[in-house]
């Protein structure tokens, strides 16, 4: 995907968590997020907005603590997070192509690291937002579908990007391979898991202990913790998917 497309994406995509926050109101439990209310997400989704904002529009080199979490709620809060995601999403579009400014993953280039990596918080949030509607995890499609590129490069981003670090606890001994598999977009992808950081290929090289299947949009939320594994095909060691389960929270 272009970095445009995933500007168009955070558009929406953020249009669309403050809709459903509005629907569900600020003491709605988020059922993806256990912890939160829904003022607890919007607080968290629209102080990232605006640091990131910060970062962009400042050309910030080095990283930035964040501003501290509103002191808002209801109707202002979500006026609050309706600006600073207007906010952002004019920054990126306006950005210039070279933009110098601080990232942490390996990218075509800092507009395009943030134009990806915001569509992405935002997506997964608005999923969050959408749970508290129902007071159960959503299922893909329901409300506002992800598309399947979208989602795929989602779980491009997931595996090589935020758990080829060191800072992932994703590990084993002994060591186990999980295969991901999307039936929609065709594509695939081999994690090996040992003591060291996963190390992801695009590939479906070699024996897989577990296979994950489905469209990209389920393995999407299913890999970020927002769906359960239930909500997709499970072949083989079902325990080196509980172990992504319980380890692989970003």
């Amino acid at each position: 995907m272009e970095t445009q497309e995933f500007i168009g994406v955070l558009d929406r995509e953020g249009g669309l968590l403050a809709d459903a926050a509005e629907a569900a109101g600020p003491d709605a439990a988020v059922p993806t997020c256990p912890d939160w209310q829904v003022r607890d997400l919007v607080r968290h989704t629209g102080t990232v907005h605006r640091w990131v904002t910060s970062m962009v529009a400042g050309g910030h080199t080095e990283p930035r603590s964040p501003d501290p979490l509103p002191d808002l709620d209801g109707d202002p809060l979500t006026a609050w997070f309706r600006e600073g995601h207007r906010k952002l999403v004019e920054v990126l579009d306006a950005a210039p192509a070279d933009l110098r400014c601080w990232s942490f993953m390996p990218a075509p280039s800092p507009l395009a690291f943030w134009a990806r990596r915001q569509a992405h918080e935002t997506a997964v949030h608005r999923v969050d937002a959408e749970s508290a509607l129902g007071g159960a995890p959503v299922t893909p499609g329901v409300l506002a579908p992800l598309a399947p590129d979208f989602a795929a490069d989602g779980i491009a981003e997931l595996l090589t990007g935020f758990h080829a670090g060191d800072r992932s606890r994703v590990r084993s001994d002994p060591p186990r391979t999980l295969r991901v598999r999307t039936v929609d977009t065709g594509q695939v992808w081999t994690v090996r898991i040992s003591t060291d950081p996963p190390v992801t290929d695009a590939s479906a090289t070699g024996p897989a202990d577990c296979e994950l299947s489905g469209t990209a949009d389920q393995l999407y939320l299913a890999l970020w913790n927002r769906l359960p594994l239930s909500g997709v095909s499970l072949r083989g060691d079902a325990s080196s998917a509980a172990l992504w389960r319980e380890l692989s929270a970003v």
